[in-house]
């Protein structure tokens, strides 16, 4: 995976740095009580970047990025990521300022578990043009969706 300036890790942590918790960030940060607020907050010819809030019990399905490879970062409050291992759901919490970078065939879907709201930076490489969603049946992933960008977000 990529380290230095370029790496989609380093990049989230660039974003996230300028704010503290819940303020300081370059647009007011909304939650909302009906689904995760979200935005983006720059493009690039090689990336884009991502900032999104979290209640309590929201969560993204099953899914993955569309070939983009990337990486998110917890700025604040607690995430859980799941992830297909083995056929079956392998959990892993990620606590403020805690990161993840993932390739291009990654598939996971991510929860705020907590009683706390969440904040996390996402960054995408290249932008991200379709995202599928998935079921886990029996260990098999199956396609329920595919989203294009400018169409479904």
């Amino acid at each position: 995976m990529i380290s230095g300036p370029s790496d989609p890790l380093a990049v989230a942590r660039r974003y996230a740095a300028g704010a503290s918790g819940l303020a300081g960030w370059p647009v007011p940060l909304r939650f909302d009580p009906a689904r995760r607020w979200y935005h983006r907050l720059a493009t690039a010819t090689d990336h884009e970047v991502w900032l999104l809030t979290w209640l309590p019990g929201q969560h993204t399905e099953l899914h993955d990025h569309g070939g983009s490879a990337g990486a998110f970062l917890v700025a604040d409050g607690t995430l859980t990521e799941e992830t297909v291992v083995g056929g079956r759901l392998r959990p892993r919490e990620l606590g403020p300022g805690t990161g993840r970078r993932f390739g291009a065939r990654h598939v996971h879907r991510v929860a705020n578990n907590s009683a706390r709201p969440a904040v996390s930076v996402h960054v995408y490489r290249p932008a991200l043009r379709r995202m599928t969603s998935y079921r886990l049946e029996a260990g098999v992933l199956r396609v329920v969706e595919v989203a294009e960008a400018g169409v479904a977000w």
